[in-house]
């Protein structure tokens, strides 16, 4: 209970500057506005509050961190990188480059599904490649994989990865409406 009240103290702290902030901000409406927003950011993080929705799915792998598959904000879906494991046994998949690849996509693709999206509506990936020599192999699986579709994409060589894994691929992409 006593933690409660000093939640709330702090909040009721927090409104009360960023009222002062509106009252002496720029008179342009949306200035003041933007001001108050950024004021109570501070706010929802003590009120525990989460402006934005965890998406989780055991058909790909779950997380082996402290991290999310993915989190959806303003339609906007925001992954972590998903690497080539089994969601059922959490296992590398055996093979080379070609192998991890697919399961990688098969990965995004549960992901995908999982935040009411699919590869059409992706917008930015990122490919991490524990080799440039595979970028070949990568990206013939990739053009594959999104068809006619060409989200932006950036694709970096790393000195390793998690799992030691040889590919590693993360992506934005708007929700399907």
């Amino acid at each position: 209970m006593l933690k409660l009240i000093q939640d709330m103290r702090a909040a009721a702290t927090t409104i009360q500057r960023a009222l002062r902030i509106v009252h002496t901000a720029p008179s342009h409406p949306s200035t003041s506005f933007i001001t108050f927003t950024r004021s109570l950011s501070s706010t929802r993080s003590i009120m525990s509050a989460s402006p934005y929705t965890v998406v989780s799915t055991d058909k790909a792998p779950a997380a082996i961190g402290p991290y999310v598959q993915a989190t959806k904000y303003n339609g906007l879906i925001y992954a972590s990188g998903c690497i080539p494991l089994d969601p059922k046994s959490m296992e590398v998949v055996s093979g080379g480059i070609e192998e991890q690849t697919k399961q990688v996509f098969a990965n995004v693709a549960a992901v995908l599904a999982a935040s009411s999206s699919a590869p059409s509506h992706v917008l930015k990936c990122v490919v991490f490649l524990k080799s440039m020599n595979d970028f070949v192999a990568v990206n013939k699986l990739y053009a594959e994989f999104f068809g006619e579709t060409k989200p932006a994409r950036s694709c970096v060589e790393v000195a390793r990865l998690p799992k030691d894994v040889l590919v590693e691929i993360e992506f934005i992409a708007a929700e399907q409406k």
